[in-house]
């Protein structure tokens, strides 16, 4: 069975067992030859399923996720080839009748897009409970088969890595580097290790990036994915009769704790993931990734519009918020152009405001006209009010959290679960859904609030036990209610503007990014780092959805605010710092920069990333990303230390076009610079040690 579809061709195939198999997922049509024997067509299963208590063939070592069982029993039964508004859309029923499992894997494509939207249902209609403790959401063997190089010389691969403060830090491999040595006769190569990349947990993206990047450099076919989950997921490489294989999933019981019962009758359906597949590098296939995350996104007027927020955070009133601190930043904000304005953290407690967080009641100390009066002011500025929340936490000092029964909150080993003096709310009680509805509609329809930073700072670990058949079925359930809860404060409040922020990035995932508009990419502090996650970002997520802070500091001089500006004006601006101490001729550089971030956003909204000199690291002395739509390019660029003051910037994409190149950000502050149509390059001289522009290409 060979389907094509958005340039990606597919052959599956059933074996004389019955077995169903997936022989190529791919940008080209399926060579036979790549796969060189029969003794090689045992693995290639379009799916993975395990159960507890059935025994396993010898051909798997160690904890790999193949020849799983009943998973290497299911046999084919049907499948559906239809249309929906998204695009064409593949089922596949499978069937192990031994327990009357039925699995059913699904295929939607999206019109015009090179990429796979894939999710297993697995079905109990048997007589007997079963226990689930892993399921596959995507399963492909004969990953990098094409070509002829050794597969140790022709495939890398790119690893998102993630963490506080260092978000977005991609690096690349061999695969031998990663211990997955190939370069033997490939008919006898089978190993116990994997390639392994995970979270345990509720903050998804701690320490990767849910996704991941193959490149076959001898055929220049790539694989990109994501696993569209806001908890515990894990993607792996490894080999299986002489072939590479991936798969991707949710949680399991071997790496988070994860294991569920199905009674007869009941049906587990597997988290959501994409893959897409190009024959082109690393830009092109983030293009297509960055096209599908838009299609799947909830539609909203924030990603059409981009309003510029302030928020009175960063190296700003850092948590101590006033009356008396925030009437003049209101007015500060509005002269410069913010269009939201929100208050942060800290003005619901008198003092240390951390561990008393959860019943969200304005501290009248902190603003004795209550908060209507802020909320007012704000908007008689011409700006929407917003407010900071952490609605998913309570603090150990919380009167509410005394009052309240445990199963409110994550429970293991009969004690509830702490973390940095907070409790985790347990979502899948009504009764904590009834208390956070309760909170949105009043700070909605009492203060009139148009925006809330929704922050997440802990991580509550593996699950709960609470109505629970293990801690990461307590986990999982709380994750899927939170999201559903999201979408019915959308359903609610269609133009209330919710920010994902997760101590920054640490949940900057497309399970809660395609229902946010918004998401803050970091909490780091230093702009001159700030610059290597601003050009990183697009990578991961739209760059509409991309908040990266601004924050001028009143000793800046001219430079070290024009950086500080060029780190956020070409993704989404998160407008903060010291606005109400820094000179008139900063404050006019700031206004300048919010200006022609105006002017540039409807361009922002459908552009696709480039990075001239490659993604950024930290201890890079020059950083560059670039966005480009089909008449312009605009190119971001840091000095960073530099010891050189010029360099040239390749932008292969435009080589035989006619260009025009402008400086765009700032106006009043040139830097020699020109466009060189023999070599398709930017040469540009940034004389100070550390500088920033923007540039402009027409073309």
């Amino acid at each position: 069975m060979n389907f094509v579809e958005n340039g990606i061709y597919l052959n599956f195939d059933v074996a004389a067992d019955g077995t169903l198999k997936l022989y190529h997922f791919g940008s080209r049509p399926f060579d036979p030859n790549t796969i060189l024997d029969e003794s090689q067509k045992t693995g290639f299963r379009v799916v993975e399923v395990q159960m507890s208590g059935i025994d396993r063939p010898e051909e798997r070592h160690g904890t790999k996720f193949i020849v799983t069982a009943p998973g290497y029993r299911l046999k084919y039964q049907r499948h559906s080839d239809t249309r929906n508004s998204f695009g064409r859309k593949l089922e596949f029923v499978l069937i192990d009748h031994e327990t009357v499992t039925v699995v059913t894997c699904h295929y939607q494509f999206f019109d015009g897009i090179s990429v796979v939207r894939c999710w297993t249902e697995v079905e109990n209609r048997g007589t007997e409970n079963q226990t689930l403790e892993y399921v596959s959401s995507f399963a492909l063997t004969g990953i990098g088969k094409e070509g002829l190089k050794s597969r140790d010389e022709k495939l890398t691969l790119w690893i998102p890595h993630n963490s506080w403060q260092r978000e977005i830090q991609w690096t690349k491999h061999k695969l031998p580097e990663l211990g997955l040595c190939l370069n033997q006769p490939e008919k006898i190569s089978r190993s116990s290790k994997t390639i392994g990349v995970m979270n345990s947990g509720n903050w998804s993206t701690k320490e990767y990036i849910p996704m991941g990047f193959l490149e076959n450099t001898e055929t220049g076919d790539s694989l990109i994915w994501q696993i569209e989950h806001n908890g515990s997921w894990r993607w792996e490489i490894s080999d299986q009769n002489g072939h590479l294989y991936l798969q991707l999933s949710g949680p399991n019981e071997t790496w988070s704790h994860w294991s569920k019962v199905l009674k007869p009758g009941d049906k587990f359906t597997s988290v959501p993931v994409a893959v897409g597949t190009v024959t082109g590098d690393f830009e092109k296939a983030i293009a297509e990734i960055t096209s599908y995350r838009r299609v799947i996104r909830r539609p909203n007027e924030d990603n059409e519009k981009l309003a510029i927020i302030f928020n009175d955070y960063m190296h700003c009133l850092w948590s101590n918020p006033t009356t008396e601190k925030e009437i003049p930043l209101i007015d500060a904000a509005a002269e410069m152009g913010c269009e939201y304005y929100c208050i942060d953290a800290g003005w619901y407690s008198p003092g240390f405001w951390w561990d008393s967080v959860g019943e969200w009641q304005v501290s009248l100390e902190r603003f004795p006209g209550g908060l209507t009066e802020v909320m007012d002011y704000i908007r008689s500025k011409g700006m929407i009010p917003g407010i900071w929340l952490e609605i998913e936490v309570m603090g150990i000092r919380c009167r509410l959290a005394e009052q309240v029964p445990d199963d409110w909150f994550f429970v293991r080993h009969g004690k509830r679960v702490y973390d940095r003096s907070r409790f985790q709310l347990d979502f899948r009680n009504p009764e904590v859904r009834a208390f956070a509805d309760e909170v949105i509609d009043r700070f909605v329809n009492e203060y009139h609030v148009g925006y809330i930073k929704m922050d997440y700072n802990i991580e509550p670990g593996i699950g709960t036990e609470v109505d629970a058949d293990s801690f990461g079925d307590g986990l999982l359930g709380h994750e899927r209610a939170y999201l559903q809860w999201i979408d019915d404060i959308f359903e609610r409040y269609p133009d209330l503007i919710i920010e994902n922020c997760s101590s920054g990035g640490l949940r900057m995932d497309y399970a809660m990014l395609s229902r946010h508009s918004i998401q803050s990419t970091s909490d780091m502090d230093n702009d001159r780092m700030v610059a290597t996650i601003s050009a990183n970002a697009p990578s991961v997520l739209t760059p509409e959805q991309a908040a990266v802070w601004s924050f001028p500091l009143a000793g800046d001089d001219r430079e070290e605010v024009i950086f500080n500006m060029v780190n956020a004006i070409m993704l989404r601006v998160h407008q903060s710092g010291q606005i109400t101490q820094i000179s008139p001729d900063r404050k006019a550089l700031v206004k300048e920069a919010l200006d022609t971030y105006k002017r540039i956003r409807p361009d922002i909204r459908r552009a696709f990333p480039f990075w001239p000199l490659g993604l950024s690291k930290y201890s890079d002395p020059w950083v560059c990303m670039g966005l480009r739509t089909d008449r312009r390019a605009y190119i971001a660029l840091w000095r960073r230390n530099s010891e050189q003051e010029t360099i040239s910037l390749p932008v292969s994409f435009l080589a035989g076009s006619s260009v025009k190149a402008n400086i765009l950000y700032p106006a009043c502050d040139p830097c020699p610079y020109c466009w060189n149509d023999g070599t398709a390059t930017l040469s540009v001289t940034l004389e100070k040690p550390y500088s920033a522009r923007i540039f402009c290409l027409e073309f």
